[in-house]
């Protein structure tokens, strides 16, 4: 089950380095492309390991009949940004029409903007937006070192004083509660990054008593609190053991094998791919954003989509009944 993707074909027509592991790459499309609000993502058709399968990325400012985004290069990636940084001007690919998920309101509001690594992609967009409606807002970025932070110079000149920069090489850490505190009681919350870093703004959110209604977030499916590594699961009542590589989705892993699964987002935000989790020997590493934290304490339930183990075996059950 996927949701209805519009594909349409594209031509790489740019390609350049805007970090230290980032890209930027601006595709021209060969259909009319709709207007589309800041936050919204393409997916793109991606080859890896003789297969195809889609990667979504978020859409940042561009001209009229062009997509751009920014792509971080990952060590330990599954195979997607490997692909997309061998892209080079001229070539052609296939990407659907952008759609949005993660939607900057136009309510008379002050905002805060937070963004936390290669996370900066829609919140980029998101600052542009407001600074070009001269809307009150205030943007604070974080990244392992200055080099690694894409379009940060860009934000710096422009914003001046609405934008503050955290180096975690320099010592400097985004002060969450103290930047939740100023912000004034009808103001909204914007927050996209690692998912250590949402956690930490969804709890200081919580405890400030702000209401959830004003705090809008999304995450990127690859941050977790453990390396990759592999493990296996074996499928209740299936008698299937499947093997997951380090560079890939347990989802991904488990309908390779054969086993027919329910998903759409492929972000852990819907909660389609859910598995119950029967039994585990190390821990699960939650990278979606569908389950509460009680819920993943609990650890009987996990996203196939994002969410792997720390490595070790464990039996899942997806549903499945045998026949008669």
């Amino acid at each position: 089950m996927r949701s209805k993707l519009e594909w349409v074909a594209a031509e790489v027509v740019e390609v350049r380095q805007v970090a230290q592991d980032v890209r930027q790459i601006e595709l021209m499309s060969q259909a009319p492309l709709p207007r589309f609000e800041p936050g919204s993502h393409t997916n793109v058709r991606v080859e890896i390991a003789g297969g195809s399968t889609t990667r979504a990325y978020t859409c940042l400012p561009a001209p009229a009949g062009r997509i751009r985004i920014a792509v971080k290069r990952h060590e330990n990636s599954r195979g997607g940004s490997r692909f997309m940084w061998g892209l080079e001007q001229g070539m052609a690919i296939s990407v659907t029409l952008p759609e949005n998920r993660f939607e900057l309101s136009w309510r008379d509001a002050p905002r805060l903007l937070v963004a936390g690594g290669i996370g900066i992609t829609p919140i980029y967009g998101m600052a542009s937006a407001l600074d070009e409606r001269s809307a009150p807002f205030r943007m604070v970025y974080g990244g392992k070192n200055r080099r690694s932070m894409a379009f940060a110079d860009e934000l710096q000149a422009r914003l001046g004083g609405r934008l503050a920069l955290f180096a975690a090489d320099e010592g400097a850490r985004i002060d969450l509660p103290g930047e939740i505190s100023a912000l004034p009681d009808d103001g909204e919350l914007y927050v996209c990054g690692p998912i250590a870093m949402l956690d930490a703004a969804k709890a200081a959110w919580l405890a400030a008593g702000r209401p959830v209604s004003r705090l809008r977030y999304e995450v990127f499916g690859d941050s977790g609190t453990f390396a990759e590594a592999p493990f296996q699961v074996e499928v209740a009542r299936r008698n299937v053991l499947v093997d997951v590589r380090p560079d890939q989705t347990l989802l991904e892993a488990l309908t390779g094998a054969g086993v027919d699964m329910v998903y759409d987002c492929q972000r852990g935000e819907c909660g389609l791919c859910a598995v119950d989790v029967v039994a585990a020997d190390a821990e699960i590493d939650h990278r979606d954003v569908f389950f509460s934290p009680e819920q993943k304490r609990e650890g009987k339930r996990m996203c196939a989509c994002v969410s792997r183990l720390a490595g070790g075996r464990a039996v899942i059950d997806v549903g499945y009944r045998p026949p008669g």
